[in-house]
């Protein structure tokens, strides 16, 4: 039976149930030629199968990263896709695989920036988890604080909490005094008092 059979689409359903459970049963097997069916029928032209296989992709990522990881430039090309699932699935997938492949995932730094400008905030939030993930490692830290602080700067009230949150990875001697800054900036501008709450415990972690 092809995998594209046990699809949450194929099975008339509506809930993504069937979709996790056949991402945990390709992990399980360690399925390597269901990945790559997953794979090709991302360009398949419905669009309720493109959809079923980016989510099975990135539940088997958060699952086992490596699974995943060799196909981290076929992600890359759906972030310009027309397909607005397909463009944050793919975050979502890069977002997974961002510590199992550091040094390709950071090579696609530019492109993933350049997708959160105009993405949604799904979109946005991965390329932030992505940012941190790789802030986090001393090689591409001093690279992407930058970048992390510019998505503090402009990120919508609502996320500030969790960016905030996020952040406290990259947290260094050396980071610390800049990220308490633009956070603290920022703090004053929220009307939330759970939004407030939040940030201010991040920044008695920073302190």
């Amino acid at each position: 039976m092809t995998v594209l059979n046990k699809l949450a689409t194929a099975l008339n359903r509506r809930d993504e149930a069937p979709n996790q459970a056949l991402a945990e049963d390709i992990v399980r097997r360690k399925d390597v030629k269901a990945v790559r069916e997953l794979i090709e029928a991302l360009s398949d032209k419905n669009k309720n199968i493109q959809s079923d296989c980016i989510k099975v992709l990135y539940e088997i990522g958060e699952r086992d990263p490596k699974m995943i990881a060799g196909y981290r430039k076929v992600f890359a090309e759906l972030l310009t896709s027309k397909n607005n699932r397909l463009v944050w699935g793919a975050m979502t997938a890069l977002d997974q695989i961002a510590l199992a492949d550091p040094k390709g995932v950071f090579a696609m730094l530019d492109r993933i920036c350049s997708t959160a400008e105009a993405g949604s905030v799904i979109t946005r939030d991965h390329v932030f988890g992505i940012l941190t993930k790789l802030g986090s490692l001393e090689r591409y830290a001093d690279d992407c604080l930058p970048l992390v602080i510019e998505q503090l700067k402009t990120s919508p009230n609502n996320q500030l909490p969790m960016y905030a949150e996020m952040s406290v990875a990259i947290a260094t001697d050396k980071s610390k005094p800049v990220l308490r800054k633009v956070i603290n900036n920022r703090l004053a501008k929220l009307k939330k008092e759970s939004q407030k709450k939040r940030v201010l415990k991040v920044l008695k972690r920073l302190n």
